[in-house]
């Protein structure tokens, strides 16, 4: 797991480079010129369209974008997000199953013992002879579920009619589905979607479950940089759900059952909770005659409650060190702001400041010039940008160099930062760096199906992908000196290692 791969940060750096896309590809184009080729409506049921027409080839991308991700997770079920995100690819009850009736009555056989299984457990004295028995019920309904299955169909239909790309993500702020098909197929998808979000089966569910359980070993429990993260997280954040990790935690994903998986799905997964954005060679009164026929009578239904719990002011510095042989690691993290706090934009070119390219402060200096360390980074969102979030540094230590050391180096580049040594030079080539960056990422469908969807779910405004850049754009020398000196104090941070102790004795 890179820190460099977390969703809110690339996410936020996409809509950072929207306008350098357009800008790059017609020139001088301006946002009133880039709205002609946007539509948006929204269905009576509250589902929000975005369409952006650009028949540059016969193809478009579609993403479907949900305002959910780990940090709205029930107590007891973290990681169902990305639970459900593996049973949306398992189809409905007309794709997937040679007869729905007769599965559909096995798996609910099926969680009707995993739910006995469960709760003998979680008794005070469990009786194994009753857990045996439920479980071998358990395993006899789930091998007569699965004599029904048609596995993998959602996706060869997929493939076989041209569509390629075909993924989905979840993160610490939302879910996002998204493939491309030829531009004539553009019906096809409104009915596979349709299907998978208005009637899902929760095939194979405890299969996918097994799979997200290996998972989890493989990318957090035997992996130092993803046990770092995870104890990291818990230790920064007192009471917010940021503190939990997307993946679950391993009692949660054994408790997590098809009936409350079921409940998370009818909550989230309402049509004011959705955003869908197509981009490519389609016209918007044909999506929109699609979408009234597939979507138009999916049931409305209130809209999903808000996260209410507010991290308390930290009292002073965390700091915890996990003991093991194994490669060093350092991380720090400092609280500062969601992404659409003024602030945001000077922590977000502070960031790059220090850690982005080679001629970035942190790179120069503890890669490049001493040096100290086999990588180091430093970003802001991360976990998520929806809440007040951290600024985090994190660096990989060359051999026999002291994780003191590396602390010390970028205190002290932080220290300077507070001091007012950041250069225009600096700050102008970190804008001009941030466009660029995402230049390379954002000029193709998906890129820009992908922001301006979540613009609109998670800022109101599909516009506000632009006014990111604009944000950047007025960023001063001394916004990066105040932010610096605001928000990255010891009182405030939280620092992590993972120390070998040949290294550290």
């Amino acid at each position: 797991m890179s820190l460099a791969k977390n969703p809110g940060g690339w996410m936020k750096r996409y809509l950072a480079g929207l306008m350098a896309v357009l800008i790059t590809t017609t020139q001088a184009q301006d946002l009133d010129s880039f709205a002609e080729k946007v539509s948006e409506f929204t269905l009576e049921n509250g589902l929000h369209f975005i369409v952006i027409e650009r028949p540059v080839a016969p193809v478009a991308t579609f993403v479907t974008f949900v305002n959910v991700g780990g940090v709205d997770e029930p107590v007891n079920n973290t990681g169902i997000a990305h639970i459900f995100e593996h049973m949306a690819f398992k189809g409905s009850s007309r794709i997937g199953t040679d007869n729905y009736q007769a599965e559909q009555a096995a798996i609910d056989k099926m969680d009707a013992a995993y739910q006995a299984w469960l709760a003998e457990s979680y008794s005070v004295r469990p009786d194994q002879a009753r857990m045996d028995s439920l479980r071998t019920e358990f395993e006899r309904w789930q091998q007569e579920a699965g004599q029904h299955i048609r596995s993998e169909e959602f996706s060869q239909i997929i493939e076989r009619e041209g569509g390629v790309g075909l993924n989905a993500f979840t993160s610490a702020d939302a879910t996002g589905y998204f493939y491309s098909l030829p531009q004539n197929k553009a019906e096809l998808w409104f009915f596979l979607e349709s299907e998978r979000f208005r009637d899902p089966v929760f095939r194979e569910f405890y299969v996918e479950k097994d799979v997200i359980m290996e998972e989890r070993r493989m990318r957090t429990d035997s992996n130092p940089q993803g046990r770092l993260l995870e104890e990291f997280l818990s230790v920064a954040y007192s009471a917010h759900p940021y503190r939990n990790p997307v993946v679950g935690w391993a009692s949660d994903i054994t408790a997590t059952t098809i009936a409350d998986t079921q409940r998370f799905f009818e909550t989230w997964y309402v049509p004011s909770n959705m955003t869908i954005a197509i981009a490519g060679d389609v016209t918007a009164a044909r999506m929109r005659e699609l979408a009234e026929k597939y979507f138009g009578d999916m049931p409305s239904a209130p809209h999903p409650p808000a996260i209410k719990t507010t991290e308390p002011a930290q009292r002073g510095e965390r700091r915890f060190v996990i003991q093991e042989q194994s490669q060093p690691l350092f991380i720090s993290g400092y609280k500062t702001v969601a992404a659409d706090h003024p602030d945001a934009a000077a922590l977000e070119m502070l960031s790059q400041i220090l850690s982005v390219g080679r001629t970035s402060r942190l790179y120069r200096r503890m890669v490049q010039d001493e040096p100290l360390a086999l990588g180091v980074q430093a970003l802001t969102g991360f976990p998520g940008s929806r809440y007040p979030s951290l600024f985090v540094t994190f660096a990989v230590p060359n051999s026999g160099v002291a994780l003191e050391l590396i602390e010390q180096v970028m205190d002290e580049e932080i220290e300077k930062a507070k001091q007012g040594d950041i250069q225009q030079e600096e700050l102008d080539r970190a804008v001009t760096n941030a466009r660029a960056g995402v230049v390379r990422g954002l000029n193709s469908n998906m890129g820009l199906a992908l922001n301006l969807a979540q613009a609109h779910a998670q800022r109101g405004d599909w516009r506000e992908a632009f006014s990111y850049l604009e944000d950047l754009d007025a960023v001063t020398l001394a916004d990066l000196q105040r932010v610096a000196q605001q928000y990255l104090v010891r009182r405030n941070r939280t620092v992590g290692m993972v120390s070998n102790s040949d290294v550290q004795n």
